[in-house]
C-alpha cells in the first residue's frame, strides 16, 4: 500500500495542507516546532485513530477549533493508481466523537483503518520498546498478530472483557466456583492467543535476526517469548490453583495480558549491554523485521514514520537505517532538521517537503 494524498485540517498548529506524497521517501525538513512531528502524527491517528504523543483530544485539536479532520487516498500493493485507489477519513471532535469513513461508508471501525494502513513509528521515545515495561513489547507483538490473523483483534478484546470482569468479581467472590463458568472461556481464548502470538514470533525470528546481524554485527541478539503464565500448565488449571493468591491481591496475576518479548544479548537483557544509539538501531531492526514479515505473509507493505532522523546515530549508522528501509522498498515518511542530516538518503526516489510554522510545501 501506499498513501498517496493526504489532507489535514485543523490537527495540532497545522491549519490546512493537501500534500501529494512519493510511493518512496518523503522528507519533511524544518527547525524544531515548525509541526514536523505534528505531521506524522496526523498520519499515525489516520491508521490508528489516537495520537502517539497525548491521549487528551484538546491537545490534538488546533486551537480555537471544534475539530479535525484527516482524509487519506490509499492504493493498494499491485494496484494502478486512480479509480482504485480507497479514500479513507476520520473526524474527530471536542467532546471525544469520533467518525470513520471508508471509501465512502461512514460509521466504519477504527480497527479497520488500521488494516488498511499498516503504520511502523520510530521516534526517539521508541527505547520504550527495549527498556521500558512489558506492554510496549507485547503491543509489538500484538501489532504483527493483529494483520497476519484476522480473528486476533475479535479475541483479544474478549480477552480483556473477560479479564476485567474477573477482576471485579475477585473483589466480592467467596469461592472458585463463581469464577470458574467465566475462566472456562478465558482460558480457551488465551489458549488460542498464545499460539498466534507463538507463531508469529517463530515466523518472525529470521527477519529480525538479519537485520540484527546487519545493524549490530557485534552482538547476537535472542528474541524469547513468555506467554505470561507457565509453559508447562495449561492456563485454566493455573487459574484455578492461583485463585487464593488472586483473590487476596484483586486482581488475576498471570495470563496473556503478562506476556512479553524477551530480548538478550548473552543471556542479558538488552539495555544492560547495549548503549542509547544500538538500542536505537536495534528498536529499527526490529522495525523493519515487522516490515518485512508483513510483507511475507500477506502481501502489505507497511508505511514507515521517522521523526528526527539523526537522533542518536552518527552518520555511518543513519547510513545503516537508509540502506534498510531502502531495502523494504517501502514508503517512508522521515523528518530531520536540516538536508545535510538526511546525507546521501536525499538522492533515494521521494519528495523534499519544508515545514515551517505549521505550513508545508513542496520543494
Amino acid at each position: 500500500m501506499a498513501l498517496t494524498r493526504f489532507i489535514v485540517k485543523d490537527f495540532r498548529n497545522l491549519e490546512a495542507c493537501d500534500l501529494t506524497l512519493s510511493d518512496g521517501f518523503n522528507f519533511l525538513v524544518g527547525a524544531n516546532g515548525s509541526g514536523k512531528t505534528s505531521l506524522l502524527e496526523a498520519i499515525y491517528f489516520l491508521g490508528h485513530g489516537r495520537s502517539f504523543r497525548s491521549h487528551l483530544t484538546s491537545r490534538i485539536i488546533r486551537h480555537g477549533q471544534d475539530e479535525l479532520v484527516l482524509h487519506g487516498r490509499v492504493h493498494a500493493d499491485g494496484e494502478m493508481k486512480g479509480d482504485l485507489e480507497r479514500p479513507l477519513g476520520i473526524r474527530k471532535q471536542r467532546d471525544g466523537t469520533t467518525q470513520v469513513k471508508i471509501a465512502g461508508q461512514t460509521g466504519q471501525k477504527v480497527a479497520q483503518l488500521a488494516q488498511i494502513l499498516p503504520l511502523q513509528l520510530i521516534t526517539p521515545e521508541g527505547f520504550e520498546l527495549m527498556v521500558g515495561g512489558p506492554k510496549y513489547r507485547r503491543a509489538f507483538i500484538d501489532w504483527g498478530v493483529f494483520h497476519v490473523e484476522p480473528r486476533f483483534y475479535q479475541a483479544w478484546s474478549r480477552v480483556k472483557r473477560l479479564t476485567r470482569q474477573r477482576n471485579a468479581l475477585l473483589k466480592t467472590a467467596r469461592s472458585y466456583r463463581e469464577l470458574s463458568y467465566w475462566d472456562q472461556e478465558l482460558a480457551q481464548l488465551a489458549e488460542v492467543i498464545d499460539g498466534w502470538r507463538r507463531d508469529y514470533i517463530d515466523a518472525l525470528r529470521e527477519q529480525a535476526s538479519a537485520f540484527c546481524a546487519d545493524f549490530l554485527p557485534e552482538y547476537e541478539i535472542q528474541l524469547g517469548y513468555y506467554r505470561g503464565w507457565e509453559k508447562t500448565t495449561p492456563y485454566r488449571e493455573l487459574l484455578a490453583a492461583n485463585f487464593e493468591r488472586d483473590l487476596q491481591l484483586g486482581y488475576t496475576v498471570s495470563g496473556p495480558n503478562k506476556a512479553d518479548l524477551r530480548l538478550k544479548v548473552s543471556a542479558m537483557p538488552v539495555d544492560d549491554v547495549l548503549s542509547r544509539g544500538q538500542l536505537k538501531l536495534l528498536m529499527c531492526a526490529l522495525r523493519l523485521a515487522q516490515g518485512q514479515q508483513l510483507r511475507q505473509a500477506t502481501g502489505k507493505q507497511c508505511l514507515y514514520l521517522i521523526d528526527d532522523f539523526a537522533s542518536e546515530l552518527d552518520s555511518s549508522k543513519r547510513a545503516l537505517l537508509a540502506k534498510g528501509l531502502h531495502d523494504t522498498q517501502a514508503q517512508v515518511v522521515i523528518s530531520a532538521i536540516s538536508e545535510e542530516q538526511l546525507g546521501d538518503m536525499k538522492a533515494e526516489k521521494g519528495k523534499m517537503f519544508h515545514v515551517e510554522q505549521g505550513k508545508i510545501t513542496a520543494r
